[in-house]
Order: C-alpha cells, then structure tokens, then sequence
C-alpha cells in the first residue's frame, strides 16, 4: 500500500488542530488579561469606595459637632444673641396667652486679661489702639449724628434672641 495519500489527508486535519489549539490559547490570554484588568479596576475603586467612606464619616463628625447645643448656643453668643424669656401664644381669636418679655443678655463675665485677636488687613497697625467692636461703636456713632435724638433702648433689649433650647 502507497504511504503517501493517508499523510496527505492527515496533513489540514493536523493544521486545524494546531490552529484550534492555538486560537483557544490566544483567547485564554486575552480573557485572562481582561480579567486582570478588571480586577486592578475594582481594587482602585474599593480603595476609592474606602476613603470616601472614610471622608464622609468625617464631614458627619462635623455636622453633629456643629449642631451640639452646646456649640450652637456659643456660635449665637459670639453673633450677640442672647436667649429668649417665656414665649407668650396668639390664640386664634386673636388675644395673647402668656407674659411677653423682652430678652435680655445675662450679665457679661469680667474681661479676660488678654484681649481676643483680631485679623490684621494690609496696611493696619495693631500695636496702636485696637479697633473696638461694631456693638461698642454703634451707640458712640449714634450720639455723634443726633445729638438731639432721645436715647435708644440699650443694646442688650433689641438683640435677637435664640429659641432658649
């Protein structure tokens, strides 16, 4: 028997196994590559996920230290208000339940020895004279342009008043 027709039909039979061989392994790199990449995606973006998380708790931190009691009524102290007295009501008929009253700032505690620290601008000299408070000047400005105007209610009764919460 001829030997040489059966190496001829084995011959694109081996091809195509080579060359099925050969694309299934290009694929398996391909795939594999995909799959790594995505892998370093999700790593970055737990690791992003994680610092946000982490960012946020921050900022909730702040919130709640800003909304304490304690904090809100020392931010509305330095705005010059003072806590108000017993709320009177409006009844729907129109007449006044309660006492109302005018809100009056608690005695002020003796000045510290060292006075606060103001923000210098360009061209302002802080050794000589510090420059008073808005609420200090107001009454001097006031007699300054009317002399004639009759007193104003002192500062203290037309502060505006927090909740007393």
């Amino acid at each position: 028997m001829p030997s040489g027709p059966s190496t001829a039909a084995r011959t694109p039979f081996v091809l195509l196994v080579v060359v099925l061989l050969g694309g299934g392994l290009i694929t398996l790199l391909l795939l594999n590559s995909a799959l790594n990449q995505g892998s370093f995606k999700l790593r970055d973006l737990k690791a992003r996920t994680t610092e946000l998380t982490d960012e946020e708790q921050a900022l909730q931190r702040d919130v709640d230290d800003y909304s304490a009691p304690d904090a809100l009524e020392r931010r509305a102290r330095e705005l010059g208000m003072v806590p108000g007295g017993s709320p009177a009501f409006l009844d729907p008929d129109g007449k006044v339940r309660g006492e109302r009253s005018v809100a009056s700032a608690p005695p002020e505690p003796s000045p510290s020895p060292t006075p606060p620290r103001t923000p210098a601008g360009p061209g302002t000299n802080t050794s000589q004279n510090p420059p008073q408070s808005t609420a200090q000047n107001a009454p001097q400005q006031n007699a300054q342009q009317s002399p004639a105007a009759p007193p104003s209610a002192p500062p203290s009764a037309t502060a505006p008043t927090t909740s007393g919460r």
